[in-house]
């Protein structure tokens, strides 16, 4: 069982994290699978890897289909817990290359748990759909479907590949973000933002943050110097880049308390989405 719980612990917990879009629930997960399992005959189990990835999608299934009604009462948007390179309780190294980008966590929220199951399975993970059949339940012409409406709802063609790894930003670019920020330059900072550029910010009611999408690059610019202004122009506010979910994205202290992460999201080399969260909550493992 310590094997089986060293080899597959990382796998399950990826699973499981990219199904909920919660490191707290995809540990409880992982825990629970190997808990119902520890007094099995493994010797008896021919394929130990798919039995234990079909444990945990079913516990993500239960666990979506009782929690979107959470989601819906949720104060405000709902964005996906960031975790770090190296996550704690021993779930070392989880950023791998099957991990979706954190925009395309948001994006799974368009989606039923069934088709987040099979979409996570496909293209996080690489599993044939004869695998991903048998680990959901239903035929390989039917996975092969709800991969393309799921696609569909995201806003994907048909046959987009789906790039685990995000593009990196690089450090000038951000820099150069972050100088006009600072010096209140609104020409720079439209520059670097897409017209239709949108913020989204998660605090979950505990904290304060938009109730709703700011859309355009001037709104948004302007949401972004007024947060600076209203929250941080009077107290130590600290920022460094780190590695989160995979890719670079900006960690925001205020008088050495961790209160903000942001990730961006680029195309064309404009800002196309801003992701800001702020709840406390979901900022613990970080």
């Amino acid at each position: 069982m310590e094997a089986l719980y060293q080899t597959y612990k990382g796998l399950l917990f990826r699973l499981a994290y990219q199904m909920t879009g919660s490191a707290v629930d995809a540990e409880d997960i992982v825990q629970d699978v190997f808990l119902k399992v520890h007094d099995l005959a493994w010797e008896e189990i021919e394929e130990p890897k798919a039995y234990l990835c079909k444990m945990t999608t079913n516990r993500c299934l239960d666990l979506l289909k009782s929690a979107r009604k959470k989601r819906e009462l949720y104060t405000g948007p709902w964005l996906p817990e960031p975790i770090s390179e190296v996550y704690t309780d021993s779930y070392e190294s989880v950023v791998q290359k099957d991990l979706l980008s954190y925009a395309m966590l948001v994006l799974l929220e368009r989606l039923t748990p069934g088709e987040r199951a099979v979409f996570v399975l496909r293209e996080a993970f690489a599993f044939d759909y004869h695998d991903i059949a048998g680990l959901v339940g239903k035929s390989e012409a039917n996975c092969r479907k709800i991969i393309s409406r799921a696609k569909g709802k995201m806003g994907l063609s048909p046959d987009e590949p789906i790039v685990a790894e995000e593009k990196e930003i690089s450090h000038e670019w951000i820099s150069r973000f972050l100088a006009a920020m600072e010096q209140g330059n609104i020409d720079t900072l439209l520059t670097m933002l897409a017209k239709d550029a949108v913020l989204i910010s998660d605090g979950g009611g505990k904290v304060s943050a938009a109730l709703r999408p700011i859309v355009s690059g001037e709104r948004v610019a302007q949401f972004l110097f007024g947060l600076m202004r209203k929250f941080f122009a009077n107290q130590e506010l600290g920022i460094e880049l780190a590695a989160v979910n995979g890719q670079t994205a900006l960690v925001l202290q205020i008088d050495g308390i961790l209160d903000t992460v942001v990730f961006l999201e680029i195309e064309q080399d404009a800002i196309r989405h801003l992701y800001l969260v702020r709840n406390p909550e979901k900022l613990q493992y970080l």
